[in-house]
């Protein structure tokens, strides 16, 4: 697994990591949209099937072991986990993992239409990253909550999580059906950002590609 060519500058790469290097704070977890904090900042979201590694990366992102809490468990996040900056005027929203079939069927429900109600509802919602395993690229349920995004008009980018795992010709062909999913979808932004919550790898990248949401 090689570095990709960064579209960021020395600067913008030094913002990134300065946005993240101060601290983030778990504020609450939302199990009902009017539990939610006012829209007052910029809200970004990081939705994905369960086990795909939303919290490990949260926790690499922010530079913390214990920010949110991880599992070898799907399905552990249940609700939707707030986590602010004390030095910005930004929000991380973690959401349920969607897909886990061993949950009671009505808890999935819940879960289906707390996501759908936020996906759908909140205005300050900058951005939300869809996480896809490196190991395997997109499934039925990954494509599902594009298509709600697209129908929302909300701005998503997939991050490829996991990207240390899987050798050369299995990262290259979750690559290639990740792209193909998203070339012709409307609310996708083009560029993949590929991640491993292990090694660090793109959390540059990614620190980033936020900060400049941030001044948009």
């Amino acid at each position: 697994m090689s570095e990709t060519p960064s579209k960021f500058s020395e600067d913008q790469i030094e913002a990134g990591r300065l946005l993240f290097a101060r601290p983030f704070v778990f504020t609450k977890g939302c199990v009902r949209i009017a539990d939610l904090p006012p829209s007052d900042r910029l809200e970004i979201a990081f939705a994905g099937r369960s086990n795909v590694g939303k919290s490990s990366l949260i926790n690499a992102l922010t530079g913390t072991t214990g920010l949110a809490r991880t599992s070898n468990t799907p399905g552990r996040t249940q609700e939707l986990n707030i986590f602010e900056s004390q030095h910005a005027d930004l929000r991380i929203v973690d959401m349920p993992g969607y897909g886990f079939a061993k949950a009671p069927e009505e808890k999935v429900k819940q879960w289906t239409k707390l996501i759908h109600q936020y996906l759908t509802g909140r205005p300050n919602l900058r951005r939300v990253y869809v996480l896809i395993d490196g190991r395997h690229g997109p499934n039925a349920n990954d494509m599902s909550v594009m298509n709600e995004l697209d129908k929302a008009a909300v701005s998503y980018q997939v991050v490829i999580t996991k990207a240390d795992k899987p050798n050369k010709a299995e990262l290259d062909d979750a690559i290639k059906k990740t792209r193909d999913t998203i070339k012709k979808r409307p609310a996708a932004h083009p560029e993949l950002i590929l991640t491993s919550s292990e090694t660090k790898f793109g959390m540059e990248q990614l620190r980033a590609e936020i900060r400049q949401l941030l001044e948009q």
